[in-house]
């Protein structure tokens, strides 16, 4: 139910950029996910332990905003992310816990 990113400790669903983490509001929150579009060109989707499907008007919204949307289970999406950033992609995550 949490997860640990830069030595801080967050509860519940989070959006993480290089720039900040942060606690997000979930897959009802897609303002917060159109807010990333000056971050990001896609947003990796950590789902839960495993792969769901995404409401059909987030993936909407982020693709209106001109970004990708990757949903997958959190776990490998947490790993992506980290390989995406060291690769210098302008990438975020929006996670939600296992």
């Amino acid at each position: 139910g949490f997860f640990r990113v830069g030595g801080a400790l967050l509860r519940g669903p989070v959006l993480v950029t290089a720039s900040a983490a942060r606690g997000w509001g979930g897959v009802g929150d897609a303002a917060a996910l159109v807010a990333l579009a000056a971050e990001a060109d896609v947003i990796l989707f950590g789902a839960g332990a495993a792969l769901t499907a995404l409401p059909v008007e987030l993936i909407r919204a982020v693709e209106a905003a001109g970004m990708g949307l990757e949903p997958m289970a959190t776990p490998p999406a947490c790993r992506s992310y980290n390989v995406l950033l060291a690769e210098g992609r302008r990438v975020a995550l929006a996670a939600l816990p296992v």
